[in-house]
């Protein structure tokens, strides 16, 4: 995508644009990278793969702000209740560290730009600030304040610029510092009452830091300001005859566009201009729902839109990838054995092929596994130069499983998806029992065996019961003895028992079956008697 493109008048999202229902009603701050998008809403991060399919979630209370590495690889999650920001392995979703600013209490908005992160806080008015975090530190990160506010104020930082607004006044001022060195250095002020502003909305910023977009509540334009400056440059004008909510901006990666969004009682609209002309370039709209944008519901992924907004009606939220442009499409392809067995270890492969047939080289690619009962897990997997690339997995679960590849695509080429199902069944279990046919009263008696399932391995935590029966003169007790977990990856298990009294003892091991196999049994008798006897 590129500055010169002609304008295209789009009246409706295009087929390719993706809409999906989060099942949430609060949140909405998003952000993308590594072919994924993650959401903050409702206590918990949403995941989202590249193809709209819901993929993970994190309980994290109080989540707020997010900002993620233009790498995809680590996310900056601000709780505001816990007082913390939390460092997130977006591969893995496992919380790195925790970083406390017990000192800056309800981190609310964040913005990342190098190694510093920079923190919106304040719980309530008169308390807001910026401090700032070097995340180079490492679990040592230091905390430096950077400035004062009246409430938890929006921040925008790009290069060596950091722009601070109040979204506590009206009108409202941005605050503009030099972040060279250590301490932040007072640039200057975009006075408010000059521009005659209103209430802060969002803010954005260029990814040179020259130039700071801000949208305001009572303004259907984008007002964009020369950093070094300090003096308005432009206006991106949406259609004031809409009606709106809360517009919503932000820039792309390489800075060429601007997107603006709204929503409207009649659909959600969005705007994409030339961020140096301010010529629209392309309008897209879904015009089949009323709702709005929440504040810092916009973000880029390389040449595509991600967007949440709200049902007027319902409250729900909803993720939108628009595509902004077309790229030329690249191809996906997934295989998978078509039926199986629960416990067998499915091979599957696929191909990723570039439009022009070119070798697309090691290309990460994100893997869903979806069963019947809507548990899903996602797996990274890599290409071969070639593209074409090979993964096993073993669901241990009966039933249709489907799985989902998606590429996230390049700044050059469109992303690509694929599906594949494959039927399994429930297999048959087995275990042999060994043990002594005979003992002494007081005398342990050693057993073990193994289980099986389909001749596969099975998993170290099956659990497997154990009934004793002893039949005698004064007639026959079943005991429940404690249950044993096959120990070994293999299915081996042991497990031990003293006997009390003289008889006839039969020694029941149960397995009740799960998801992947069938229940199965196996008994061995021993005859135990008195000390002495024989």
């Amino acid at each position: 995508m590129t500055a010169g493109l002609v304008v295209v008048h789009t009246p409706a999202a295009s087929a390719a644009d993706v809409t999906t229902d989060l099942g949430i009603t609060s949140g909405g701050d998003v952000v993308a990278g590594g072919g994924k998008a993650f959401i903050a809403g409702d206590d918990q991060l949403l995941v989202v793969n590249a193809n709209g399919t819901r993929n993970a979630g994190v309980s994290l209370p109080g989540i707020q702000s997010l900002a993620i590495t233009p790498d995809g690889t680590r996310l900056y999650v601000a709780l505001r209740d816990s007082n913390e920001v939390a460092v997130i392995d977006t591969a893995s979703l496992e919380i790195i560290r925790l970083v406390s600013l017990a000192e800056y209490p309800c981190p609310t908005n964040l913005a990342l730009s190098g190694t510093r992160l920079f923190v919106g806080y304040g719980c309530d008015q008169w308390d807001g600030g910026v401090v700032r975090i070097d995340t180079s530190f490492g679990h040592g990160s230091r905390l430096t304040p950077v400035a004062s506010t009246y409430a938890s104020p929006k921040v925008a930082a790009a290069g060596n610029t950091l722009v601070v607004g109040d979204s506590g006044h009206s009108p409202a001022s941005l605050t503009v510092y030099d972040v060279i060195r250590s301490q932040a250095t007072l640039r200057g002020i975009i006075n408010g009452h000059d521009y005659d502003t209103g209430f802060l909305g969002d803010l954005a910023i260029t990814p040179d830091g020259s130039t700071v977009i801000a949208t305001f509540l009572d303004s259907h334009e984008y007002f964009a300001w020369d950093t070094s400056s300090l003096q308005k440059v432009r206006a991106y004008d949406p259609d004031p005859t809409a009606g709106y909510y809360l517009p919503v901006v932000a820039v792309s990666p390489d800075g060429t566009l601007v997107a603006g969004g709204r929503g409207t009682k009649s659909g959600l609209g969005m705007t994409l201009y030339d961020t140096a002309t301010a010529a629209p370039v392309r309008t897209g709209t879904l015009t089949e729902h009323g709702g709005r944008m929440d504040l810092r519901s916009l973000t880029f992924s390389n040449n595509d839109l991600f967007a949440t907004w709200r049902d007027v009606d319902s409250e729900e939220l909803h993720l939108w990838r628009l595509e902004t442009g077309t790229l030329p499409e690249s191809t996906l392809t997934l295989t998978a054995p078509s039926t199986g067995g629960g416990a067998d270890i499915l091979t599957l492969t696929g191909r990723l092929t570039m439009p022009d047939g070119s070798a697309p080289g090691e290309q990460p690619l994100s893997v869903t596994r979806h069963v019947e009962d809507g548990a899903e897990i996602t797996r990274e997997v890599t290409t071969a130069e070639d593209g074409t690339f090979t993964f096993t997995d073993r669901p241990r679960s009966a039933g249709v499983i489907r799985y989902d590849a998606v590429w996230n695509g390049s700044p050059t080429v469109r992303w690509s998806a694929a599906s594949a199902t494959v039927t399994l069944v429930k297999v048959a279990s087995s275990i042999t029992l060994s043990g002594p046919e005979t003992g002494i009263v007081g005398t342990p008696l050693k057993f073990s065996g193994v289980l099986s399932m389909g001749g596969q391995p099975v998993g170290s935590t099956t659990r497997l019961r154990i009934l004793r029966e002893v039949t005698n003169s004064e007639g026959s007790v079943v005991t429940v003895l404690p249950s044993v977990t096959a120990i070994i990856f293999d299915g081996r298990f042991r497990f031990m028992d003293t006997p009390a009294e003289a008889g006839e003892y039969s020694y029941r091991v149960e397995f009740d079956g799960d998801r992947a196999s069938l229940p199965t049994t196996a008994t061995l008798d021993v005859t135990v008697e008195e000390a002495g006897q024989g």
